[in-house]
């Protein structure tokens, strides 16, 4: 059975969130393997497209139930970690841990860095108990689903490095699979806080099953698309919970 690790201690004030300084384990190496495509190839700010294969997107997975076969529901990244197989999603994408598995690198069918089971959830009290939007991040250890892999999955894609306290007006790139779509969609643009917790971008066409895609500033997660109306109710506009003091602990806790 999945273990579900919850944090014990009470839930950080609004002070203690705003003291939240940059957090970026081992960013640097990290960031080594995230790949730059050229300027030109990039599509301006606030307008969906398909994501370049690369680095970047190789992170990127869509979560499905049981295999490939099940349809993909929500979308996950790897991020860093000690043992180099841990991924972040929003917890709400977490209900049924146990027939969850992940494909990095998702493609017209095909996951050509295999099939990865859940091994233990971390998610916070207070979505758990009340499915506060504000603790719609989740993070999750996974071990190959099969036969014929072995080792860790961020060894074979990278894992981005994650950053608490962005600027207000960062931009982001978010990188998610519509359950339409059979490969990942991609869209950057400058974000604002739509209260002191919940941060929301302008993206075209991030339909159901982009819940859990990254936000990416500078190459860090700085957030996955949910929170507020579980992430959004028109394509148009996304939300991603602010990463405070209580998502950085379960980070920790997942990647140690």
């Amino acid at each position: 059975m999945i273990q579900s690790t919850l944090p014990r201690t009470a839930r950080p004030t609004r002070a203690r969130r705003a003291s939240r300084i940059l957090l970026a384990v081992a960013a640097m190496a990290a960031l080594l393997g995230v790949d730059l495509p050229d300027a030109a190839a990039v599509p301006p700010l606030g307008i969906t497209a398909q994501a370049r294969p690369g680095a970047t997107a190789d992170r990127v997975g869509a979560l499905f139930t049981e295999g490939l076969d099940g349809g993909h529901f929500c979308t996950a990244a790897v991020v860093h970690s000690e043992d180099r197989d841990v991924i972040a999603t929003a917890a709400h994408c977490l209900e049924s841990p146990e027939t969850t598995v992940f494909a990095p690198g998702y493609r017209d069918g095909k996951a050509p860095y295999g099939v990865w089971k859940l091994t233990e959830v971390y998610i916070a009290p207070g979505w758990t108990d009340g499915q506060d939007p504000d603790d719609d991040i989740a993070f999750a250890t996974v071990a190959p689903a099969g036969a014929g892999r072995s080792g860790a999955v961020e060894d074979l894609v990278g894992g981005f490095p994650v950053a608490a306290e962005q600027p207000d007006e960062a931009t982001a790139t978010v990188i998610g699979y519509p359950r339409t779509e059979e490969s990942p969609l991609r869209c950057a643009n400058t974000t604002d806080l739509l209260t002191e917790s919940q941060r929301r971008i302008g993206c075209p066409d991030l339909t159901g099953g982009t819940s859990g895609s990254p936000w990416l500033v500078g190459g860090a997660l700085a957030g996955v698309l949910g929170g507020y109306e579980g992430g959004g109710s028109v394509p148009e506009i996304s939300y991603s919970a602010v990463l405070g003091d209580e998502a950085v602990d379960l980070y920790r806790q997942a990647r140690s």
